[in-house]
């Protein structure tokens, strides 16, 4: 049932949403060029490695030591609606119609932290990743590092249809009324580099 709804609706969102897609895209264009799309790989379910696909929000602005300045400070005020909105994230209703990823499931993050996971840590992998997810509607960025994964590892004990449901439920309120959602709470977790002595796991299917 979770694969057909997530198939279904992210097919009928993709098609309903192209007049989006296409304003979005031209906004993007307009303000920072190409490329349009970001794209990086990302661990999936049980490791597996995806593409992951977002619209183009930042710049590539670096400080005086050549390196990159804060994602918060590289975000055009131009833009910070289209991350407000989280319009950012609508192209990974690809990744969601390709079965990579789920509309409800812990947030796909970078493959670098794999080395980084305890055992207990890598059961977020048991699931797909999602859209949105537990975490996300429990204070998304706003969390520590340890709340978010100890959320991520609740949801792929206890994943259910309807918990999916009202997750999605409690998404739509969050962007509508943009709860929980500015742009410091999307770019302010910084780096993870473990917790309570993780160890390396190689998972990942090169």
């Amino acid at each position: 049932m979770k694969r057909l709804f997530d198939f279904t609706v992210s097919l009928i969102a993709i098609l309903i949403l192209i007049p989006v897609y296409a304003v979005v895209a031209l906004v993007i264009y307009t303000k920072l060029g190409r490329p349009i799309f970001f794209n990086q790989v990302r661990p999936g379910y049980k490791g597996e490695l995806f593409k992951i696909y977002k619209f183009r929000t930042m710049t590539n602005e670096t400080d005086s030591d050549g390196k990159l300045l804060p994602d918060a400070d590289r975000i055009p005020a131009s833009l910070e609606w289209i991350r407000r909105l989280s319009l950012d994230e609508i192209p990974q209703f690809v990744n969601i119609l390709r079965g990579q990823m789920s509309f409800v499931g812990p947030r796909p993050l970078l493959v670098s932290y794999l080395n980084h996971y305890t055992k207990e840590q890598m059961t977020r992998h048991d699931v797909l990743p999602g859209l949105t997810g537990w975490a996300q509607i429990h204070g998304r960025n706003a969390t520590t590092w340890q709340q978010r994964l100890e959320q991520d590892q609740w949801y792929a004990a206890h994943q259910t249809f309807r918990l999916d449901l009202y997750i999605l439920f409690k998404t739509f309120k969050m962007v509508i009324s943009s709860e929980g959602n500015s742009t410091a709470h999307q770019t302010g977790m910084g780096e993870f580099k473990g917790l309570d002595g993780g160890v390396p796991h190689d998972v990942a299917k090169r």
